[in-house]
């Protein structure tokens, strides 16, 4: 991952931010992404492969946000969030969000709509990236709250 895009979102108006750690913050962002999935779900079941797309990635957003408010980062930039998660988690992390994104700009924008198997493996997809994340969150303690602090800080200072 290139560190210039990852200062670039720290000097967006609405890019990267240190805050302090919001853990009331990041469990309402894991029910929203509960609640999505579960919106993602009776859409599927509804046929409305187009809106169930579109929801799992809103899913899969949320989980991840979540984390980042658990250790205190803030921004309002998709790109950026998604930036900072792979530089403190790694790529194996957000490999999932990124694919679901790029379906949900085809889907959304494009009209592009995956077949109903292929939606319900992302729907499954989203399932499993949200409980990452809600475990990830929920075995958070006070070290691995400032090794990723500290980690992300570290490569503003380079």
């Amino acid at each position: 991952m290139e560190t210039n895009k990852l200062r670039w979102c720290f000097r967006l108006k609405k890019g990267l931010k240190i805050i302090l750690p919001n853990e009331r913050l990041a469990r309402l962002y894991l029910n929203e992404a509960k609640s999505s999935l579960k919106r993602a779900e009776k859409n599927f079941k509804d046929k409305d492969l187009l809106w169930t797309t579109i929801v799992i990635y809103y899913a899969d957003y949320y989980s991840l946000y979540a984390f980042l408010q658990r250790i205190g980062i803030k921004c309002e930039n998709h790109s950026c969030s998604i930036l900072a998660v792979e530089f403190i988690l790694g790529k194996d992390k957000t490999n999932i969000i990124n694919e679901h994104k790029a379906k949900r700009i085809d889907a959304q924008y494009y009209i592009k709509i995956d077949k109903e198997n292929q939606v319900s493996r992302m729907l499954q997809e989203s399932k499993n990236f949200v409980a990452m994340f809600d475990e990830t969150i929920s075995n958070m303690d006070k070290n691995h709250l400032e090794k990723y602090r500290t980690k992300i800080k570290r490569e503003l200072k380079n």
